[in-house]
């Protein structure tokens, strides 16, 4: 085995080598030196899908450079690859010019970097990085939906900006008190969007501290006795034996309309409880309210007389003492077990509790799409498509064959598709059909007769 090829090997072997071939670097193999075989050599033994990515997410590297985080200097950077199993990391940049390099000459398929701040970024242990602080991180990701595995790509997405532009607006502009200014949005490339605060007054936060503000916006120990308490009235003295005993009625005070954070949005909700039970028929109250369903009919049903009665009373008086028991205990019960939960923000707690995360960097590609990790501001949440604004202009409407594992419709770039089989779509399509192993390169009828030849 002669020097280049038993090196190719050991490369091969252990995943030593960091050099890839560069886009333009036209030169044969002898002429290119060992790096260039190990390019070479790897590319050949990529499947075709990774093959076809690769040459995809070069064509966008080439005119494209991720956007840089600020202080970057302060960050490290982590890369995957098409050709390698490992996750690159404990790297940092002094320039642009060295990540466009960077990119240009290793085409990664995914591209991190951290949201803390280091003075020695590049070190290779954590301690050695020295920790000066970190962005507040919100993490959506459509895996925790349910009934994710039933929805399209398309349906997916839509449902988690929705819950992004709750968290958004409810709690880090709304209850938190940030301004849009400090809150960064970004779409991840994949199946949901981040949230970046960078503020001084974030920065230093600890763990203990990120994992309270998730418990806040989860509503996680919302005590519902704080949100609706006991005013305690005595009523009557009955003198007994041994002395006089006070009755106390307990009735649930209402949280006024200037009350603040969950109080008032508590108080919101329970104003449309109660328009449910006076609106719809008990079966419907039921139904939305999973809590009551194992509460008699007639119940329920005395409780709808009695806020027919007292609709208006409620809010004006901001108290319950109108209602009975059963009814109050009623009220109380929904807005703990369906309700609270129902107003609460969808928060991914070890991405916003972890101070030394890797999170995607913006402008850069994602691996298993193809489309871009786009930062967007508020106003371009509310419509934002990813399959329509996500897509990168490089990739080209040329024809690319495809063979789909399954049949899938698919609209995208504003074409739409019926697809099954054997098939050609636009080579964006094809970049992210494959990318979602939706879809293999080539014809697979084609690459069967390529295999009886050999």
């Amino acid at each position: 085995m002669g020097l280049v090829t038993e090196r190719v090997y050991y490369y091969l072997r252990t995943g030593a080598t960091e050099r890839l071939m560069a886009p333009d670097d036209d030169r044969s193999p002898a002429d290119a030196g060992e790096g260039t075989i190990y390019a070479l050599t790897v590319a050949h033994l990529m499947d075709a899908n990774s093959r076809f990515l690769l040459k995809a997410f070069r064509k966008y590297y080439r005119v494209n450079t991720p956007i840089l985080p600020d202080r970057f200097t302060r960050r490290e950077f982590g890369f995957m690859f098409f050709d390698r199993s490992y996750v690159q990391r404990h790297m940092s940049f002094g320039r642009p010019e060295e990540l466009h390099r960077f990119m240009l000459g290793q085409v990664p398929s995914h591209s991190y970097y951290s949201t803390s701040y280091y003075r020695k970024p590049d070190a290779p242990t954590m301690d050695e990085k020295e920790w000066m602080g970190a962005e507040l991180i919100f993490d959506l990701d459509a895996d925790h939906l349910d009934g994710a595995k039933e929805m399209t790509y398309a349906e997916m997405l839509t449902q988690i900006r929705s819950e992004m532009i709750n968290l958004v607006d409810s709690f880090l502009l709304g209850d938190l008190g940030f301004s849009e200014d400090q809150v960064h949005i970004t779409f991840s490339g994949g199946r949901g969007y981040h949230a970046h605060v960078r503020t001084p007054d974030v920065m230093g936060l600890g763990t203990h501290e990120r994992r309270e503000l998730v418990d806040y916006i989860t509503a996680t120990g919302l005590n519902i006795d704080w949100v609706f308490p006991y005013n305690r009235v005595a009523t009557s003295q009955v003198v007994t034996g041994t002395g006089v005993r006070t009755n106390v009625a307990k009735d649930r005070l209402i949280p006024p309309a200037d009350a603040g954070g969950w109080r008032l949005r508590m108080r919101n909700g329970l104003m449309d409880v109660v328009n449910d039970f006076c609106d719809t028929d008990v079966k419907a109250i039921k139904r939305d309210y999973p809590s009551i369903k194992g509460s008699g009919n007639a119940t329920v049903l005395k409780a709808q007389e009695e806020l027919l009665k007292s609709r208006g009373v409620l809010f004006q008086k901001n108290t319950m003492a109108v209602l009975s028991q059963s009814t109050q205990n009623m009220l109380v019960k929904i807005m703990k077990e369906d309700v609270a939960y129902r107003l609460s923000g969808e928060v991914d707690e070890p991405v916003t509790a972890d101070i030394k995360r890797l999170i995607r960097l913006p402008g850069s590609v994602h691996g298993k799409s193809g489309l871009r990790v786009t930062p967007i501001n508020r106003t371009q949440l509310t419509d934002f498509d990813p399959l329509q604004m996500a897509v990168p202009d490089e990739y080209s409407d040329d024809p690319v064959k495809i063979t789909m594992r399954k049949p899938a419709k698919l609209e995208m770039k504003g074409e739409r598709f019926s697809l099954e089989g054997e098939t050609e779509v636009p080579e964006f399509a094809a970049v992210f059909l494959i990318g979602r192993k939706m879809a293999d390169f080539g014809y697979a009828s084609e690459a069967t007769e390529q295999r009886k030849l050999f």
